[in-house]
């Protein structure tokens, strides 16, 4: 992989409400990769690798949560991952440093109604190394959009990523190195690099 084309970013949800115990969408998987997102995200930082943190943040009423989501959210509600809440927050071990840049989303794949492959495209950018939870959701919808806008290299960390159970997470990494998606370790990605 060429780093000086190469972005990386949390594709996130690395947020309190999808990993901590009492997080109102926990992802089961998701509390066991922090220590390796933390580790991925020094490393790219010390290789210069632009980082991305793709987050999800709704409006506190609701009004920009998928259909079947919006029974969560409402007066009096806190629904999950609302804007400025404590479950939209990343967790400890995780920061938005200077230089990162800091994408919101309100769907499932980090392209979808958002501005980031012309901003990965204005930046020179066409590989994309991604991390976080939930491997068949956010991250695959976001790995098959990228693959189809062309990416030259698309990279998931198998070990920096995860879903409710392994054999969820394994058979969606599956499906996506089937269709020509590296699928290294962190260990390999860092020597790869190295």
């Amino acid at each position: 992989m060429c780093i000086s084309d190469c972005c990386y970013w949390g594709c996130g949800l690395l947020q309190k409400d999808f990993v901590e115990e009492d997080g109102l969408t926990r992802v089961d998987g998701g509390k066991a990769i922090v220590p390796s997102v933390i580790k991925a995200v020094e490393v790219a930082r010390e290789l210069g690798i632009f980082v991305v943190w793709v987050v999800r943040e709704h409006d506190p009423l609701g009004r920009d949560v998928e259909l079947f989501r919006r029974h969560l959210y409402g007066p009096g509600k806190i629904g999950p991952i609302s804007e400025g809440s404590v479950g939209a927050e990343l967790v400890d071990g995780l920061v938005i440093k200077e230089g990162d840049y800091k994408l919101v989303k309100t769907r499932f794949s980090a392209f979808f109604a958002t501005h980031l492959h012309s901003f990965l495209q204005s930046n020179g950018i066409n590989s994309v190394v991604i991390v976080g939870v939930q491997t068949p959701n956010c991250i695959r919808q976001t790995v098959f959009d990228a693959v189809a806008l062309d990416y030259q290299s698309v990279t998931v960390l198998v070990d920096a990523t995860a879903a409710a159970t392994p054999d969820i997470h394994f058979a969606n990494i599956r499906d996506m190195k089937n269709v020509g998606v590296a699928t290294p370790t962190l260990q390999e990605w860092c020597e790869s690099n190295a």
